[in-house]
This record gives C-alpha cells, structure tokens and sequence, in this order.
C-alpha cells in the first residue's frame, strides 16, 4: 500500500529572483524558521547589477503541499519578480563547491592524494601536514569524497551551498 499524497516527502530546489536590497535574505529565512521549514542549502548573489536582482536557491524538502505553500509564502515576503521550483520545471544542473582540510602522514596522505585525483579535487593548499582540496559537483560526490576522508584525516569542511540552473532554453 503506497503512502498518502500528503505524507510522501520530496527535495526541491527552489530558486527566486529578487530585488538585491537590505532585508530580503532575512525575511526569506525568516518564513522558513517562523514556520519550521528546513533549509538544507541557502545561496544568494547578485545576478543583474543593472537591475539590482540577487538569485537566491533554496534546497528544501516536505510534501509537495508544503513545498506549494513555500512558494506562495515567499511570494508575499519578498519583492519576487520569478520563481522555480527546478526539481519540478525540468532538467537542471545542480552543483555545489567545498574545500576540505586534510591532516594527515604517511600512506594516509598518499591515499587522500589518490583519491583527490579520482574525484578531480584541486590542490589549493599544501603543507608537510595538511591539504585542503577544492572540489566541485553534485552534492552527492561531494558526500562521497568527504567521507572517504574522514578515516585519513577529514579536519574540517567549508561548503558553499546548491547553486542550480535550469537546462535548455528555460530561463527564470
């Protein structure tokens, strides 16, 4: 027996072209906190200058009544000129970008270097002690080299968050 409509829960990654002025980010994060809404990824930068428009793609998940009634709530918090909900709208590329300090000796700083390599992750930094890698794609691989780091010497991680974009002609 399958599970209700209303209780199957599903990511979406959400994005939203907004006037670029003082607020807006803390009104957006304000809905998703004053509601107990999850942000799992959060990134913002401005896009048009000469329009003055920031994108700001939200990575959220609930049913898709809650996704709905995301979309709407942001619509009436902030000034939004357009909304897509990409998860739903078509094919789009998702990527994300971390760097990752490894401490670490021996073979197990040959193995963080061979397996840097197979994930394409860059060399940023180095010294006698610790790399830090910078790698980029799909929140998975990135998932995927962190925790092949973790027993040679994973120290610390910086992410940036989802930025994502519809495939094709599509545009926001």
């Amino acid at each position: 027996m399958s599970a209700p409509f209303d209780t199957v829960q599903r990511t979406a990654t959400i994005s939203v072209l907004v006037d670029n002025e003082a607020g807006v980010l803390a009104r957006v994060v304000g809905l998703f906190s004053g509601r107990g809404y999850n942000i799992d990824s959060l990134t913002v930068a401005t896009v048009d200058a000469e329009h003055q428009r920031s994108r700001i793609n939200i990575v959220t998940s609930g049913t898709d009544m809650i996704i709905e009634q995301i979309k709407a709530q942001l619509g009436r918090v902030v000034p939004i000129h357009r909304i897509a909900d990409l998860t739903l709208d078509g094919p789009h590329i998702a990527r994300e970008m971390a760097m990752i300090k490894v401490i670490a000796t021996g073979d197990n700083r040959i193995e963080a270097l061979r397996m840097a390599d197979a994930f394409r992750a860059r060399i940023v930094d180095a010294t006698a002690g610790s790399f830090i890698f910078e790698i980029t794609g799909a929140t998975e691989k990135l998932d995927a080299f962190l925790e092949l780091m973790r027993p040679l010497g994973l120290a610390e991680v910086s992410r940036t968050g989802i930025a994502a974009i519809a495939r094709g002609t599509h545009t926001i």
